[in-house]
């Protein structure tokens, strides 16, 4: 099975108040530091944006594709990812920008998870975590009657399809302190990831 990659960076980010692809981690945007961990896992991938949206340099082989309209959320830019990787790709790990602390074990497991399902998903208690899951390139279809229908929620795609829901407590043996799923929303998740990586706060950025 060939397993690529999608990083959803078309969000509005209006927690943070600034652009989360492009926010400095480290010696690189926060962006493409998501792309270079999830680049060493799987192959190939797409990075999916928002019409218009500015991105930060990004290797060629990278695919850059753009969602066909704003507005219809996370659902929107996994069906344009998956089209992208369809050709090429059995099934892709979708992961958000914002995500700088993605583990290689956590994605290595969500895809020993996905087994003959079409999707597998971690969950805690009910929250589901759609952004940090295994789709096959197959569902398309699927995905495109949900927009049909102004649906735009991933969470509603599991009840169309069969769907392996992971407990994050079997995920813990990969990534112990389940970092995969630490998402920087807000500034102090912000400050506090850059702690965890063990950068300081870029001097000269401000929010």
């Amino acid at each position: 099975m060939q397993v690529g990659g999608i990083v959803l960076c078309g969000g509005q980010s209006r927690r943070m108040g600034t652009s989360k692809a492009m926010l400095p981690f480290g010696p690189e945007p926060m962006l493409q530091r998501v792309v270079r961990l999830l680049g060493h896992v799987v192959q190939p991938l797409a990075v999916v944006a928002a019409p218009g949206q500015e991105l930060p340099p990004l290797d060629s082989q990278i695919l850059i594709v753009r969602d066909r309209q704003r507005g219809r959320g996370p659902l929107e830019g996994l069906r344009s990812g998956l089209v992208a990787l369809q050709p090429v790709s059995d099934a892709a790990f979708v992961t958000g920008c914002d995500v700088p602390l993605l583990q290689a074990g956590f994605i290595q497991a969500m895809i020993q998870e996905l087994g003959s399902h079409e999707i597998a998903v971690p969950i805690d208690g009910q929250f589901f975590h759609p952004l940090a899951a295994v789709y096959r390139t197959r569902i398309i279809r699927k995905i495109d009657h949900l927009l049909g229908q102004a649906i735009y929620k991933p969470r509603l795609l599991f009840h169309e399809v069969p769907t392996c829901q992971v407990p994050v407590d079997r995920l813990s043996l990969a990534d112990p302190r389940l970092l995969s799923l630490i998402n920087v929303n807000r500034r102090e998740d912000y400050l506090a990831a850059l702690a965890e990586a063990g950068f300081e706060p870029p001097a000269h950025f401000s929010f």
